[in-house]
């Protein structure tokens, strides 16, 4: 098992920044490659981005390239998404989760844990 819960999470004005934070704890965080979602309101839940468990390579939307960066802290058990240039269809619920190998792409049925989310919203 392993737990999620994210943070950082709040209003912002278009243009400006976020960095959201996921710490995990339960079985070893490294052994995990750890994706992004966000979810807006009647919408479905949508890939961010992912990282693997290395550090490695990662994977972004085409909606976030070059604004959204992801990394992570094996030590520290955590992994970060960093966001610039935020807009308001950036507004969601953002999940990061967990996935028991190498997938960092946008099945979520390929994530096995999930934090609870923490709501972003961009202002105009």
């Amino acid at each position: 098992q392993v737990q999620l819960v994210e943070s950082g999470g709040g209003l912002v004005q278009a243009g400006g920044s976020l960095r959201l934070s996921c710490a995990a704890s339960g079985r070893t965080f490294s052994n995990y490659a750890m994706g992004w979602f966000r979810q807006a309101p009647g919408k479905e839940r949508e890939f961010v981005g992912g990282i693997t468990w290395r550090s490695g390579p990662t994977n972004y939307a085409d909606s976030v390239k070059g604004r959204f960066t992801i990394s992570r802290d094996n030590a520290k058990n955590t992994v970060y998404l960093q966001m610039n240039n935020l807009k308001p269809e950036d507004t969601a619920v953002y999940y990061c989760a967990a996935s028991n190998g190498w997938y960092i792409g946008p099945d979520t049925k390929r994530f096995g844990y999930w934090g609870q989310g923490t709501q972003v919203t961009v202002s105009s």
